[in-house]
C-alpha cells in the first residue's frame, strides 16, 4: 500500500488541508483499488472442491435409492 502524506502549509485552514489530502488519495487509486478487492472471493481449494463433489454424489446415489425404493418422487421424468 501507499501511504499518503500532507504536510500543512503556514496559513493553510484544516478544510483546504482535507480537501488537498482527499485530491491526492483519488490521484493515487488506492480507493479504487481496495473497492474492487472489497467483494473478491478467493478460490476454492482442491481439496474443498473434491470434497464438496462427493458429497453431492453421495446425495445424488441415496436420492437414486429411494426412487428405486419408491419413498421419493423421480425428478428426471
Amino acid at each position: 500500500m501507499i501511504n499518503i502524506e500532507v504536510q500543512k502549509n503556514s496559513n493553510e485552514s484544516a478544510p483546504n488541508l482535507l480537501k488537498r489530502f482527499t485530491k491526492r488519495v483519488q490521484g493515487s487509486g488506492i480507493l479504487n483499488r481496495v473497492r474492487s478487492l472489497r467483494y473478491s472471493q478467493r478460490a476454492e481449494s482442491r481439496y474443498v472442491r473434491k470434497k464438496r463433489t462427493m458429497k453431492s454424489i453421495k446425495r445424488r446415489s441415496e436420492h437414486q435409492k429411494m426412487v428405486k425404493l419408491g419413498k421419493a418422487p423421480d425428478y428426471t421424468r
